[in-house]
Parts: structure tokens; sequence; C-alpha cells
């Protein structure tokens, strides 16, 4: 009887030592779910896209980690110039234009993702693609592709026909006969590049990828800088012609007094929904230089996503940025803002592939070049564009301006 009563206790003991045992352990458990913090910069637009798409992730991770964010606002155009005066304010994700890459890797303030490029950039075309090409260095990515970045022209198919859009002159007069503008804006080298490099004339940079080579001043060129500069003062004079940026031109478009204009996908949903049914778009007309008409060209590239190299959270990072790129995210993206999808799967569905701005941008792409600038193209050009933009009010010669303007994107 007494050796029952030690198997009973002895029974119990062990009993309670194994439910002691499981207690600690799931407490142990609780203990290992990791705690998680991270800040996202966001362009205005995105703000609430981004938002959803970081709730999203914390549900679908909710049994691993504790994520906690915030999210501020910050331009993709903006992205290198913020942190470049700030590099210890650098958030732990953030959105940028892919030129800004080289910039952003040189200044040490880029992660490196721990991914294989070719299978990790597959579903954006691979290594041979410009998505590749766009955010891989050495052998490694930067960052991930979000969306196209590049401008075409919209119109109003209540003022323009298919034939009417081939030519800049011809929508320029014909809005001005209505009273209308045409719209894109000059004081930005990135639009400038247009004409100088549809005349046949020459910006990229040179074998250390620091300095630009510019020859938009050229005088023995089949076209000269002084030509384009002509060109361009004459379509400024005109009436139905139009310098403005986003904000105004969007103004314009609600308020009737733009009907064409080049811009960006980002602003498709924003036309769409005041043109509706004549809401149209198509790649970048021809323009007339020395009585010739030549087709306009245009910098291509992509909007990324990026890590910053001081996170604390590496691996998390690249989950939300590979999350936020993946291909139903990427549909998400393309119904919320109309911006065109990096995801190739995406832009090859039909009800993506049918969107005028996508197949604007499409269209333009044959005459698009990859934008690789250093910076003092931007200044230099964007002065000279002003100036052509305000009507050269102080009648400076124009070949002086050219050459001033080379000499500052060249310094």
């Amino acid at each position: 009887m007494e050796q029952g009563l030690i198997k009973k206790q002895t029974k119990k003991l062990i009993t309670g030592a194994m439910l002691l045992f499981l207690c600690c352990l799931c407490v142990g458990c609780g203990e290992e779910k990791e705690k998680v913090s991270l800040s996202i910069w966001a362009s205005e637009a995105k703000m609430n896209l981004m938002d959803k798409f970081m709730k999203d992730f914390i549900e679908l991770h909710k049994d691993e980690a504790d994520i906690e964010y915030k999210i501020s606002k910050e331009e993709e155009d903006t992205a290198r110039e913020t942190i470049l005066a700030n590099p210890d304010g650098v958030p732990d994700i953030f959105a940028f234009a892919d030129d800004q890459l080289d910039d952003l890797r040189e200044a040490g303030v880029l992660h490196a993702f721990n991914k294989d490029p070719e299978k990790a950039l597959d579903v954006f075309g691979g290594k041979d693609s410009v998505a590749y090409e766009s955010v891989v260095r050495d052998g490694k990515i930067y960052a991930y592709p979000e969306t196209g970045n590049g401008y075409f022209l919209y119109y109003n198919k209540k003022f323009f026909g298919d034939e009417d859009v081939k030519s800049l002159e011809r929508m320029v007069q014909i809005a001005g006969d209505s009273n209308k503008k045409v719209s894109m804006y000059l004081g930005s080298g990135w639009y400038l590049y247009s004409f100088f490099k549809a005349a046949g004339l020459e910006l990229k940079l040179d074998d250390t990828g620091t300095k630009n080579i510019c020859n938009w001043n050229a005088t023995d060129t089949t076209h000269t800088g002084l030509a384009v500069a002509e060109a361009l003062s004459g379509i400024c004079a005109k009436r139905g012609f139009a310098s403005l940026e986003d904000e105004p031109f969007l103004e314009g478009v609600k308020d009737g007094s733009i009907v064409a204009g080049v811009n960006g996908a980002w602003n498709a949903d924003n036309i769409k929904s005041v043109w509706g049914d004549d809401y149209a778009a198509t790649k970048l007309p021809t323009y007339e230089v020395d009585g010739q008409q030549v087709q306009m060209a245009s910098f291509m590239g992509y909007k990324v996503l990026g890590i910053g190299a001081k996170t604390k959270h590496p691996e998390w990072a690249e989950k939300f940025v590979e999350y936020v790129t993946s291909k139903d995210n990427q549909v998400v993206e393309f119904e919320t803002t109309g911006e065109v999808p990096a995801n190739r799967e995406v832009e090859n569905m039909d009800s993506v592939k049918d969107e005028p701005a996508v197949l604007a941008l499409s269209q333009q792409s044959e005459y698009a070049e990859l934008q690789r600038v250093a910076a003092p193209f931007w200044d230099a050009s964007g002065k000279f564009g002003a100036i052509m933009e305000s009507g050269n009010p102080d009648k400076k010669d124009l070949q002086y301006l050219l050459d001033d303007m080379v000499k500052g994107i060249t310094g």
C-alpha cells in the first residue's frame, strides 16, 4: 500500500512537472514573437495605398512578429535630395526614381538585398531587361522595381483626331484656335530632353559615370542646338502652348483650358475622370526643326522601392518590399493609381495592357532611353527651359544661352 501511495505521488509530481514545463514552453514561445518597427516614405498619392499594404502585411505575419510602422510623405523625385541632405534620417523603406540609385549607393545609404538577382527579378523581365539594369549593380539588387516611370501624350478626343496628334505644331494650332492649350513643362530637363534628343543631339555620362557629356549647343551637327532653341522659342510663343508643372496642368484639365499635355502615368486616373469617353493617350508627337519633322524622344525608367542601409530589420524590410511589388499588389496599385506595373505578368494582363496610358508608354518606349545623367544637368537645363518658356524676356542671344547651359551641364 505504501508503494502504491509512493507511485501515485510520483505520478502526480511527474504530471505537475510536465505541466510546468509546457507552461514555460508556451511562455517562451510568446517571448520569441519578434518585435519589429519600420519607417516608410511614400508619395502623397500613395500614402493611403502603402498604409493598406502594411496593414495587410501585418495581418499576414501576425503569428511571427509584432510590427509597428510609421509612414511619412516624401515624393519619389525628391528622395535623393532629402537623403543626401540628412543621411542619418533615411527610413527603413522608401521609394525613389531609379536614376537616383547610383548616388544613393555611393553615399552608402542603400541596403543590398540578400537575393539572387536573376531569380528575384525574373518577374520584372529578367537579366536582359531595363528593370534589371535599373536596380542591379555588381551582381547585387539595391531596389525592387515598382512602376514604370516615363512620359507620353494625353489628349482630349473632342479636339484632336488620330492624325492631329502626330504633330506638336498641329496640336498647338488646333488648341489655340479653340482658345485652349497643349501643355509640356519645359522648366525641367526631364522633358526638355525630348527636343534635343529628337534632333540627334547627345547627352550621356562619361566613362566614370560621374560627369555629363553634352553637345546641345553644337554648331556642326545635322540639326544644331541653335535650330532646336529657335524651334522651342517658336512653340512657346504660340497661344495654344503652355509650360505647366503637374498641379497647374491638372487644374487646367479640370477647368477645360488644357486639352492635351505631355505627362506621366501617375496622372492617368485624374485625367480620365475629367475627360471620360474623350480620354486618350499615345506616344509623343513629332516637332519641326530646320523644316523637318523629328520624333520627340523621352527618358524612361522605373520608380523603385529601396531599403535604408542602417535598418535594424533588414529581413522584414525585404519581405515588405517583395510583398508590395508582388503580382497581386501590382494589380491593386494599378487599379488604385493607374500607374504602369513593373511586373511583366501584370503588365500583360488584358485589363492592364488595353489601358491607354500603358499603351502610350509602350509605344513611346521605342523612342526612349534610360535616364542616366549627373546632378549638374538638372539646374542647368531647368534654367535654360525656364528662359524659353518665359519667352526669353531679356532677349539674350540663343547661342549664348545654349553655351551657358552646356557649360553648367558638363561642369
